[in-house]
């Protein structure tokens, strides 16, 4: 097994700025990729809109596509890292480093999770509790949607008609699923990448990095939900200036073309700074970047 670390909670917040700081080193670069990406997702997504027979397929290219791409993106931010040039052709350096069935595995355990919260959801609340589920659904679709008032005492009674207990137990499940496949999935990709680790080797590494630095793992997520906030905020702002001048569709799709190339970036570089910290011998790190100073949380 792999020497982990043990980090401070403020590394945490170290990994988002280091995400920063390399995004801010080659904005045009990093972005480009990121933009590559969305770019990539959109026009999937068109085709399945215009040819809804090729739909199945194209989730299924999407999802094959995640991991791919996100360990090309970690080797990008590793060239500017170590003051090398990242250039679109790094979105592919997984399949080009024969190490794509590797960056697949980190499907398995959201295919896992997926058919075991399903098995759950039917043994917990069953058939019938599901279409009563969906009848409830409807019908608070229809009050909604009336603009009338909502009386609590229907609603009250809608909702006593479902297996409240159940289904909420189900929720909790999901919840922890989640938790368990973020903390899994979280520095995978670098040490499969950088390590030459295998694919279900890393998943374990990854699983033990995070839950020994759970404070830090804390850290870092409440400030990027915090971040990803602003910029968001930020990006619909734009967004509304361009809608103006362009039309909606136009100012729509630079926002998530702008979102894609800011979020992207940062969080593969939060990654790989973790990785960095938490697992990566001094041969697959490199040297260390230069020290990010507090004032580029304003500038970022």
């Amino acid at each position: 097994m792999s020497e982990i670390r043990k980090v401070p909670a403020s590394a945490g917040a170290e990994w988002l700025l280091t995400g920063f700081g390399l995004l801010k080193r080659a904005p045009l670069a990093l972005g480009s990729l990121g933009i590559l990406w969305g770019v990539g997702t959109s026009l999937v997504l068109s085709l399945s809109m215009l040819v809804p027979a090729l739909g199945t397929v194209v989730q299924l290219l999407l999802l094959l596509a995640g991991p791919l791409f996100m360990g090309g993106l970690l080797w990008a931010i590793r060239e500017v890292d170590q003051g090398r040039v990242a250039k679109p052709s790094h979105l592919l350096q997984g399949v080009q480093e024969g190490r794509a069935p590797q960056l697949l595995v980190a499907l398995l355990p959201q295919l896992f999770a997926a058919l075991l919260l399903g098995t759950l959801l039917l043994v917990l609340v069953g058939t019938d509790g599901l279409q009563q589920l969906s009848v409830v659904m409807v019908k608070l679709n229809e009050i909604s949607q009336s603009g009338a008032q909502p009386d609590p005492a229907q609603i009250e009674a809608l909702v006593a008609t479902l297996p409240a207990g159940r289904i909420l137990l189900w929720l909790l499940l999901l919840l922890a699923s989640f938790v368990a496949l973020t903390l899994a999935l979280f520095v995978m990709p670098p040490q499969v990448m950088f390590d030459r680790a295998s694919g279900m080797h890393a998943l374990r590494e990854s699983l033990r990095a995070s839950i020994h630095n759970l404070p830090a793992m804390l850290v870092f997520f409440v400030l990027a939900f915090i971040a990803i906030f602003a910029i968001y905020f930020a990006v619909i702002i734009l967004a509304l200036i361009i809608g103006l001048i362009a039309g909606q569709v136009v100012a729509m799709a630079i926002a998530q073309l702008l979102l894609m190339a800011v979020l992207m970036p940062v969080f593969a570089g939060a990654v790989y700074a973790a990785w960095k910290q938490m697992l990566a011998s001094a041969s697959a790190a490199g040297p260390t970047p230069p020290p990010v100073s507090s004032g580029h949380v304003f500038e970022a």
